[in-house]
């Protein structure tokens, strides 16, 4: 079995918007969510920036009971809780039945640290021996599969329902697993995301390696700097994207929006060897996993209009732009449209596959490409290989057939997935 998958729902809770709505206008206009963050300067972080969404309180009753919400502490469960469950309610989909799970769908929901806060109040409270002051929830908020099992038992699914972690690629990995469980026929629609907790205890040890910028305290929207020449480093960010990935003829019965098709991807490692490195991808493994991406979709390079990067804000943006230049063999004013969300967004560690893929599925959807902000200086390698009119510093009206999307991971680990235009 070889069956089309489409994406019928999104979801969203980003530093510069929480919901579609918001979320997009953001994108649009180039609106930045990283902000000062006076709790990082109070414990003499040296970047004291960072992107977090904003929720309202009277938001958080619409996803959690009463009950739920008390003794609340797990940032990304909540991020991706919101997510989850708008993407779901985009796609048109009911919860199953309070006999009788839906069979036919799914929930791939990865992360990375969950419930970090939780975890710290948990070892306090342990160690003065008030262990039944931890509450009913702690496990669900602490456990990596907290997420993927509080969706699953709001919503009935009676499919997969699981959790995977793979650093930084983990949302755009978890596109691919979910699509290949449909695609194989084991699932009619699956809930694919991922999320990442807020805060200092999940931001701290990044900072302890000096790879966050540190001159930008009084500037936040100007220090995450994606192909900047003046780039000194990524911004960490939170939050949660998700995506209904749905069999066309799921979709077709349902009468469902359809935002776009996923064609195919591809995953691998480049084994920490050649240059690749806990923090560094292996180039050669990049060009490989960009390469086997496009042949499992059935795509040749030269139809890739659009690139959405995974380009922080490092000195390795240059070396991942050469790595596209080679894998799809253009340059100049051949090489696709590219861009990269972490300008505004910054760095979301696990969520940032499935934040960016939902971006980049609303820019097929609004045939449009979305404006790369703080990179007017662009990096002179980069120069080099791409016309600069193909990195937009503003929005701009075109419309992505073909468009490419990767990740790379701390571990050396690699995603693209392959998304396009629907086309009936």
């Amino acid at each position: 079995m070889d069956r089309r998958v489409v994406i019928t729902g999104l979801g969203v809770c980003a530093p510069n918007g929480v919901g579609l709505t918001d979320f997009a206008r953001s994108l649009q206009q180039g609106i930045s969510g990283i902000r000062f963050q006076s709790k990082l300067k109070a414990l003499r972080f040296a970047c004291q920036v960072a992107g977090e969404p904003l929720i309202k309180d009277n938001v958080l009753p619409r996803y959690f009971s009463p009950l739920q919400l008390r003794g609340l502490n797990a940032s990304g469960l909540v991020y991706g809780v919101i997510a989850g469950m708008d993407a779901w309610k985009d796609a048109g989909l009911p919860t199953a039945s309070s006999e009788f799970p839906d069979w036919d769908s799914g929930i791939l929901f990865g992360t990375g640290i969950l419930g970090a806060d939780k975890f710290r109040e948990a070892i306090y409270e342990i160690d003065k021996g008030n262990v039944r002051r931890l509450g009913s929830t702690a496990v669900m908020q602490t456990m990596a599969s907290g997420i993927s099992a509080y969706l699953g038992g709001i919503l009935g699914c009676g499919n997969q329902v699981t959790t995977n972690s793979s650093a930084c690629s983990t949302g755009t990995e978890g596109v691919l697993m979910a699509y290949e469980r449909i695609k194989s026929g084991q699932a009619e629609r699956m809930l694919s995301g991922s999320c990442s907790d807020s805060g200092p205890y999940i931001w701290g040890g990044f900072d302890a390696l000096r790879i966050l910028p540190r001159n930008f305290n009084e500037d936040p929207g100007a220090a995450s700097r994606p192909m900047s020449a003046s780039a000194s480093g990524f911004v960490p960010g939170s939050g949660a994207g998700a995506m209904i990935l749905e069999s066309l003829d799921s979709a077709r019965r349902r009468k469902a929006t359809i935002y776009a098709e996923v064609l195919g991807g591809a995953v691998n490692s480049g084994g920490q060897r050649g240059g690749g490195s806990m923090t560094a991808p292996n180039s050669e493994s990049v060009v490989r996993c960009i390469r086997q991406a496009l042949k499992n979709a059935g795509v040749e390079a030269s139809a890739v209009d659009t690139i959405n990067g995974h380009l922080t804000a490092t000195s390795r943006d240059a070396v991942e732009i050469e790595n596209w230049s080679k894998a799809l063999g253009v340059s100049g004013a051949d090489f696709p449209y590219v861009n990269s969300f972490k300008g505004i967004i910054g760095h979301c560690l696990a969520a940032a596959g499935s934040i960016e893929c939902v971006a980049s599925i609303l820019q097929i959807r609004k045939g449009q490409v979305f404006g790369n902000r703080n990179c007017e200086d662009l990096h002179p390698e980069i120069r080099a290989l791409v016309d600069p009119r193909k990195i937009p510093l503003k929005t701009i009206l075109y419309q992505p057939k073909v468009l490419a999307k990767a990740s790379f991971g701390f571990g050396d680990v690699n995603a693209c997935v392959i998304f396009g235009q629907f086309n009936d």
